[in-house]
């Protein structure tokens, strides 16, 4: 009934009080009913008078009036400004006010909106956590104080609350992140040559590390093929205890024999899932990218070195994101100290540079000046 954002609604209390008194006033007169009809009518009546092609849009204050007054007397003979529809919608949106005002919310208020996006991210993120555990971690670490069960109710609102499918096993990622320092990852890739010869490109990283282990090149790919490289990888020097890789034919189920005789447990990742070994992808996409893309192989051997000298810039002089950056092969001199000013070389020293690739990329380091 009342119009959200209307510029008079502060004066509806002065109209209805108005309204009442000259009510008032009309029962002093003889007949009340026919006071009441008149107010009635010249309240439809005063419409007409701004404009006299049409009646002014009736107010909150009008509309309120009219449902009040419509309830002394039969009101359908003289309501002439509305169709009767209307003038009975007032009157339910009227009733809908009044039980929404009267059925509001008593009790504590709702907890700020940012609040309860945390618990749900923190639901939504740790599906193991319940609702003491969330409410610990906002206390302890957050010095936030939310009682469990309000913590509970917010869960119950929300979508299955905030949460992943409830599965007892931890999810992929979180299963590789914490054996990242005992997983390997493989994967082949085709380059082509400038004769046309399609070459396949077999890499083994080390996940935690982000190294490049081995690769190797071969036109004709097989299980045999590929269980050697395994061999020449894995060793009693590494305590290595996962092997992620996809369901290529290449993998064979002699292959994963002989892989877990070696004391390594082999994952295959699901069928068309590229993501699930998504370290080896993004391994195999910086090769095209920083090398492949911009030289072209004669030959086997020729690719045998690019990838070569590759690797070693890849290990040894590339920074990785995923390491804070930092080096898969750290040197004695890395990482350097963090310098006192930002912009400015410690005394002492000069930048030198290493041409990679024909020039294709360059390695920085610092160098002491001799005096």
């Amino acid at each position: 009934m009342l119009r959200a954002g209307f510029p008079h609604a502060s004066r509806i209390p002065y109209h209805l009080t108005v309204d009442f008194i000259r009510l008032l006033g009309s029962f002093l007169r003889s007949r009340s009913a026919l006071a009441v009809e008149n107010l009635f009518l010249r309240k439809q009546l005063s419409l007409y008078q701004e404009r006299q092609v049409r009646p002014q849009r009736a107010t909150d204050a009008t509309r309120l009036t009219m449902v009040m007054l419509a309830k002394l007397f039969d009101w359908r003979e003289a309501l002439v400004t509305v169709w009767p529809e209307t003038f009975i919608g007032w009157h339910r949106r009227g009733f809908r006010l009044f039980w929404r005002w009267k059925s509001r919310r008593i009790g504590r208020p709702r907890i700020p909106e940012d609040l309860r996006g945390l618990i749900l991210a923190m639901a939504r993120d740790n599906p193991t956590w319940g609702q003491a555990r969330i409410a610990n971690e906002l206390f302890v670490k957050l010095g936030i104080q939310v009682p469990p069960r309000t913590i509970q109710g917010y869960l119950l609102k929300d979508p299955n609350g905030g949460r992943w499918p409830s599965d007892p096993s931890q999810r992929w990622m979180t299963f590789v992140r914490n054996h990242a320092q005992a997983m390997l990852a493989c994967d082949f890739f085709v380059t082509v040559t400038t004769r046309f010869l399609v070459l396949y490109v077999f890499v083994i990283m080390e996940i935690g590390t982000r190294r490049l282990v081995h690769f190797n090149v071969t036109a004709h790919p097989n299980a045999a093929w590929t269980l050697q490289q395994f061999r020449e990888t894995i060793n009693d020097q590494q305590d290595y205890r996962f092997l992620v890789h996809d369901r290529d034919s290449n993998y064979s189920q002699e292959l994963d024999l002989g892989v877990k005789a070696m004391g390594v447990k082999v994952l295959k990742t699901p069928f068309r899932s590229p993501q699930a070994n998504s370290y080896c992808e993004r391994l195999i996409g910086g090769i095209r990218r920083e090398c492949l893309d911009f030289l072209i192989p004669i030959s086997e051997g020729h690719l045998r070195r690019i990838l070569n000298e590759w690797r070693t810039h890849y290990n040894q002089g590339r920074p990785h994101s995923g390491l804070g950056p930092g080096l898969p092969e750290a040197g004695q001199n890395s990482p350097v100290p963090i310098q006192k000013h930002r912009h400015k070389l410690q005394e002492g020293y000069r930048v030198k540079s290493k041409a990679i690739l024909g020039g294709l990329h360059h390695e920085y380091w610092r160098k002491k000046i001799v005096a």
